[in-house]
């Protein structure tokens, strides 16, 4: 019986024996919220129910972005209680794409930054049309790109390039990209989708169980960094809610710059007053006390 996944904010469908999931949220880059991840999960996890499915394709719809990342809407919603609601998802879908056992390619085109650079980082191959960008773009914004790019990014491009890219929230050019080993390969935007078909063509006459014991093998290293991806959604948790990253949310929403400056003013004044208690003997018990 051929799969028949509905989604309202993903399309999926089989072609050639190739699983195609495409993000529908053109009107918002193809940000995604929990709505959205929970369905690409599933249908993620819906390959495993036909074994004839060589292949599966992960892309954004529309002509502009592959996904802009995580929907600020949904995001400025979450804050240290209701962290694991969001971060779970997450790691449950970067878990479902290095699991399942034939690879998954990620099409992109146009915009790939913040979580949806890390969506594509999760993929087993990256094809970018020539006009895609990479990035992260956490640091401006006041997110923290602990679930996946910190890491992930080091052991593609290298430590210092790394940091820059998450630092400095340096962007790539997708010819760039290929340069430093980011990302496989760019064609031209019109030939993407041709030259997705012929990698998916290539998989499907290669030795399933093959690939399916190797893509296990090559995943080997990075599923032991799954204490570092807890880790990191800890540290996640952490700034979720907070003012600092609510007012990194908002100035995107409102096309300002952000004012993170008045956050660290305020821990510098913090620490003056703590050093000044500690040079003038005011952190001693009260006497009686």
């Amino acid at each position: 019986m051929a799969l028949n996944r509905k989604y309202k904010e993903v399309t999926f469908e089989i072609i050639d024996d190739t699983a195609w999931i495409t993000i529908n949220r053109p009107e918002v880059l193809n940000a995604f919220r929990e709505q959205t991840l929970d369905e690409l999960t599933d249908a993620v996890k819906a390959t495993r129910e036909d074994p004839s499915i060589a292949s599966a394709v992960i892309t954004g719809s529309g002509e502009r972005s592959f996904s802009a990342g995580g929907d600020f809407h949904a995001m400025m919603k979450l804050n240290r209680a209701n962290a694991l609601m969001w971060n779970d998802r997450m790691l449950g879908l970067a878990m479902a794409i290095r699991g399942i056992p034939i690879p998954v390619i990620a099409m992109v085109h146009g915009h790939c930054v913040g979580g949806g650079h890390e969506l594509a980082l999760w993929c087993d191959l990256v094809i970018s049309a020539d006009d895609g960008i990479f990035g992260q773009t956490g640091a401006k914004v006041g997110a923290c790109p602990t679930v996946g790019a910190t890491q992930y990014i080091p052991r593609l491009i290298g430590d210092r390039l790394a940091k820059e890219m998450i630092f400095l929230c340096r962007t790539f050019t997708a010819e760039e990209a290929v340069n430093i080993g980011l990302i496989n390969r760019v064609v031209p935007k019109a030939d993407l989708r041709k030259e997705t078909e012929e990698w998916c063509r290539m998989i499907r006459g290669f030795s399933g169980q093959t690939l399916r014991a190797t893509k296990k093998s090559l995943n080997f290293e990075g599923d032991e960094l799954y204490a570092s991806w807890q880790q990191g959604m800890e540290l996640l948790a952490e700034i979720w809610g907070s003012e600092e990253s609510l007012e990194g949310m908002n100035a995107f929403l409102e096309k300002r710059a952000p004012n993170f400056q008045k956050f660290r003013l305020d821990r510098k004044e913090k620490v003056e007053t703590y050093l000044e208690d500690l040079a003038t003997d005011r952190n001693q018990r009260p006497s009686g006390g």
